[in-house]
Formats: C-alpha cells, structure tokens, sequence
C-alpha cells in the first residue's frame, strides 16, 4: 500500500495522543506526544518551519507515520515512554543504562521476618530500603546485619515448621537465635528486627555504642577472639555509617540531576538523597539525537529513567526545567500516589548541590568520551567494517545460526541476533529439529532457516491483515545480514532457502582455518581474507562463538539423564534394568559407545546377546556417520 504523506497529514486529528514515524525499512525511528497530533505532526514537513539539521536529516528518512489516540496528554506520555522503552527508536532522545537498582526488604508481614536482598520493590506491605546504587554494598550490608541481630536467613514458614528439621549452620556458628528450634521467642525476635529497621533508617549510634561496650567487656575477660569479632563489625558499621553523609538539614527523599553534553551525547549525573543523607550517586550515558536543549534531554531522561524504577522520590531537583515539566510532574505523582515536585535552585545550599551534580556529570563525559569511541569502534564501527569487506550497504542486524548434535541426537540449532555489534539477546531463538534423522548439518541449517523466515512471513501477513505495525511481531525483523557457521555449503542452503521463499538478504559464511579459527567471509562464491587484529575480524569472532554456546547451551538442556537414556532404549534387548546397570558401570553415553565386547559382558545383568547388541547398535550409527 503507497503512503501518500501530504494526504495522512490532512486526516490527522487535533487531539492528544502519540505518533510514531517508520523509515523505509518499516524500522521505527523517532516517537512523539503531542497536545494536538494535527499541529505537531503538520511541523515537521512544513518547509518554513527552523529545522535543526538532525530533524532534517530524521524527516527526509520518514516513509510513513501512525498515530495513536489518547483521552489526555498525560495518557499520551506515558503511552510515549512505554513505546521509546520497547523500539528504542534511533532519533529519540534515549538513555544508554538500564539499571536496576538492588533494596534491602525486611519481610515485617512475616511472624518471624528476615531481611533478604531484593531486585523491586513491590506492594506487598514489607518494608524496602533503597533504592542503593551498589549491589555489593547491599550485600555487605544484609551480611553485617545477620552477624549483628542474628537474623534468620532460612525460608521455613514460622511458627508451622518449628521443630520439625535440626538447625541450621548459622546457629551453630552462633550467627542465628534458632527460631525454628523455638530457641527465640516471637518478641524478643521482634525487638532485634525493630533494632534492624532502626539501623536501616541510618540510626547507628545504638549499635556503635553496643559493640563497643561488649568490645572492651570481651577484652576485659581476657576472651581476645571474641573482642577482635566485636572490632571488626565495629569498623563495618562505621563504614556503612561514613558512606551515608549529611546532605540537607531537611530529611527528605529527593534526587539531585544535572547534565553535561556535547554534540552527540549527554552524561546526566544522579544524586540519590534518602532521609537527608546521601546513599549513593551514578552517571548515566545518553544519545541525544535530535534534541535541541537541555529541557528537552532532561524530560528524556526522566520520562525514561522513572517509568523504570520503583521508587519516586517526593523531590527532583534540575539544573533546569525539563521539557513538559507539569505532566511529568502529574505522571510522577500519579506514580507515587503523592505530590512529587521537580524544583530548579536558584541559590545557596540547594543550587551548589547541583552544581556539584553538573561538574560530576562534565568530569564523567571527559574521562569517558574516549572509552565510549572505543566501543563504538567495538561495535558499530566493526559492524561498519565488515559491510565495508563485503561491499553491502549500511548493516544494522546480523542473525547468525549454528547447528549441535552428538552423532545426531537431538539435533538442535540457534539464532544469535547483533544489532549494531551488540547481541540482542531477546531476539535470540532455539530450534529443535523436527524433521531429520542422524547428524545431517546441512538438512538441519535448512529446516532452521525455512522454519525461522516462514514464521517471519507468515506473522507479517497476519499483522497486515490486522493493520497492526509488522515491528510488534517477533520474528518479522529480517536481518540486513546472514552470517553462517561455515563456507560454501552452509551459504548455499541458506542462499536456496531465501530463493524459495523470495526473500533477498545477503548471505555469508564464517570459514574456519584448520584449527577451527575463523579465517576469512565466504561471500558470493569468493573467499574474503580479513584482518586478524581489526575490529571487524573481533567482532565475527564473538558472533560465531556467541552462535556456538548458545547452540551448545541449548542441546546441553535437552541432554538429561532420560534424554540420553531414551538412545539406549532403542537398542533390542536392552530395557530398564539393563539401560541402568549401562549407566551404572560406564558413566557416560560416549563410554558405552566406544566399549568393546568384553567390556560389555562385564556389566552385571548383561549376556553376550545383550552385549551384542549393543556393540552393534553403535558400530551400525558410526558408520551411518561416516
């Protein structure tokens, strides 16, 4: 269906909602809101409007756009976060990180609580602390609480199960009161998890004082092991303490942003402020695209940086203000289920604090500008080189696929997906082969291949016929290159496979030296050497590996005890017991397969007829090999 822009363009409504622009490719390049989609949408293709040269060079890509309605600007928002999260388009303002941030959850629904490491927060009414920046800090931190208060980290249902299994090794080492043993009762246990919220609230000064007087009583009784156990967790409180540095006479949650820039990225520096005191802080890498100020980077980086993450503080403090600062300010709000301000200092403490933010966030772009072109060059860069080789336009996606199988069984195969010389893992898949016998590589790589673009197709057909967008589907992303693991064999299946299916992709294999290390792209009936110290030759590397395991991974999954069982169950004369007394004696699958006959009448239950058989079986299956 042509697409004749000029007449979409008097179709659109004047009502809130969000557009979304395609290229060429049907590839989703930038996402919008907008208040009314009829005069933002107009804007871009008006020739008198000031166009900044990247909205230029984004609009002359635009073959097509769609729009979707929404009762409000709000609800536009957020359906625009939740489309910029899933297609990542390239001319959006977009936020390299994504991080989780780890809690500290205290299990307080529970009669006996324990205090566990958490990846969300979740509304379950237990307590969370956090969000902290440093996994390894929470770890420490839940580590140096159990020493301290003897909390349990078992997962019995208390008090149901007490009794019922002997205690565990943290009560022997004296690190847990026993609950389970009923060695503790319900209130005293309470009272050491209404100590642990105390400390978890930043309030130290009980325990300091505590460890300390129990420090000097060991050392005072002469009993110097336990006075050097007491110092110890002294000093890792004091640590814990140091790290959580007043910031505002103020104990509030808030998060302090700044930004720096130049030309194609953005560093924005995060200050977290729990309580008023400082946990922890981080830098988080942008690509700006077409982003023309600082407001508008900031609302980006919002928008994206708070639809995921659990916890909201009451405040943001920013260097400026963002772009849509009064829906932003609702969604939060909304989010929260309490007022959240966004506040731009002007003066004193507040403004120096943000200040700081910004001259961080200008260090971290300095120091990492260069660590950030070498990646590029890593990947984007290598990708570009081996288009370069091949002689092939612009390669943003590379699917390559391997085959795994011990002597034919269960044969299986993969497809490992790089989008812009990084794996895309979600778009990874796993073949089990269906319809071939025995170790045959190339029957299998066709089956794989027919089975992945004819389920490409056919979800494309049916995404039309329902006029929904071909990039929701999963296997409708075709790749700009097939890279096969092998030479001219494997890239001539895959080359009659696209001919059958009338698809154009090229196609080149992976061709390995003798020592089974790639030496060169067989592409076009011509054998291609490449560079071994370049980027490109690097990045091929780490595809056909990445083919490899993921391949190997998977057969390795199929491979348990009753997988391989069930060969030897093919063999006459050999049921249950004696699959088990095979087993029992050899080990392994490849062991039984490679005795001789004498070893095998040595198996308990086995008879030469038996033995036979099996010793048969596999000579019948190697020669099949061969």
């Amino acid at each position: 269906m042509v697409f004749h822009i000029e007449e979409e363009l008097k179709k659109l409504p004047a009502q809130p909602g969000v557009y979304i622009m395609h290229d060429k490719h049907d590839e989703i390049i930038y996402v919008g809101k907008a208040i009314s989609l009829k005069n933002r949408v107009r804007q871009y293709f008006q020739s008198s409007r000031n166009k900044t040269a990247k909205i230029e060079q984004m609009v002359s890509r635009i073959a097509r756009f769609e729009y979707i309605i929404t009762d409000s600007e709000l609800e536009a928002l957020v359906l625009e976060c939740n489309l910029i999260k899933e297609h990542r388009p390239r001319y959006n303002t977009m936020l390299k990180d994504d991080k989780a941030y780890p809690y500290i959850k205290v299990t307080v629904t529970e009669d006996f609580p324990r205090v566990m490491f958490a990846r969300m927060m979740k509304k379950d009414k237990n307590k969370y602390f956090g969000p902290y920046t440093s996994a390894g800090a929470v770890k420490d931190t839940i580590d140096l609480i159990h020493k301290i208060y003897k909390i349990r980290t078992c997962s019995k249902v208390l008090p149901r199960d007490v009794g019922k299994d002997r205690p565990c090794l943290n009560y022997h080492i004296k690190q847990c009161e026993a609950p389970c043993q009923g060695g503790i009762s319900r209130e005293a246990y309470g009272e050491n998890i209404a100590q642990v919220l105390e400390f978890l609230n930043g309030h130290y000064d009980n325990v300091l004082s505590l460890l300390e007087e129990k420090m000097l009583e060991a050392s005072s009784e002469m009993d110097f092991e336990k006075a050097i156990e007491y110092r110890e967790l002294l000093a890792s409180v004091k640590k814990v303490a140091q790290k959580q540095k007043i910031t505002s006479n103020h104990m509030q949650d808030r998060d302090i942003i700044a930004l720096a820039r130049d030309e194609e990225d953005a560093v924005v520096q995060v200050f977290f402020v729990r309580e008023g005191k400082l946990i922890g802080r981080e830098h988080f890498h942008m690509t700006i695209a077409t982003a023309e100020n600082p407001a508008q980077i900031l609302s980006g980086f919002v928008k994206q940086f708070y639809a995921g993450t659990p916890f909201l503080p009451k405040e943001l403090w920013v260097q400026t203000e963002p772009e849509d600062k009064e829906v932003i300010c609702r969604w939060l709000s909304a989010r929260k289920g309490q007022k959240v301000h966004i506040l731009v200092p002007k003066k004193g403490e507040k403004e120096q604090l943000v200040e700081l933010a910004q001259k961080n966030a200008a260090l971290v772009l300095s120091q990492d500008k260069e660590k950030i072109k070498r990646e590029e060059l890593r990947t984007i860069g290598a990708m570009n080189q081996v288009a370069g080789w091949l002689g092939v336009g612009r390669i943003h996606r590379v699917e390559a696929f391997d085959i795994s199988n011990i002597s034919g069984y269960e044969s299986v195969g993969s497809m490992v997906v790089y989008e812009d010389g990084k794996p895309k893992r979600n778009d990874y898949r796993k073949f089990r082969i269906r319809t071939v016998t025995g170790p045959n590589d190339y029957a299998s790589m066709r089956e794989v291949l027919q089975r992945r673009f004819s389920h490409g197709l056919e979800e494309k057909n049916h995404l039309q016929e329902k006029g929904v967008g071909e990039e929701l589907g999963s296997f409708t992303r075709f790749p700009d290159l097939l890279m096969m693991d092998g030479g001219r064999g494997q890239v001539n299946i895959a080359l009659e496979v696209l001919k059958e299916l009338k698809l154009e992709i090229p196609v080149c294999g992976m061709v390995k030296d003798d020592n089974h290390r790639t030496r060169g792209l067989y592409f076009q009936n011509v054998e291609i050497p490449i560079d071994r110290h370049s980027e490109g030759f690097q990045l091929i590397t780490r595809i056909q590996d990445e083919a490899h395991r993921f391949a190997i991974e998977y057969h390795r999954s199929l491979r348990g005890k009753d997988q391989i069982h069930s060969l030897l169950d093919e063999i006459p004369g050999i049921g249950k017991t004696r699959r088990k007394a095979l087993m029992r004696y050899f080990k392994s699958l490849e062991a039984i397969r490679e005795a001789e006959m004498e070893e095998l009448v040595q198996v308990p239950g086995m008879n030469r007829g038996a033995a036979k058989s099996v010793y048969q079986f596999f000579r019948k299956e190697n020669e099949t090999e061969a």
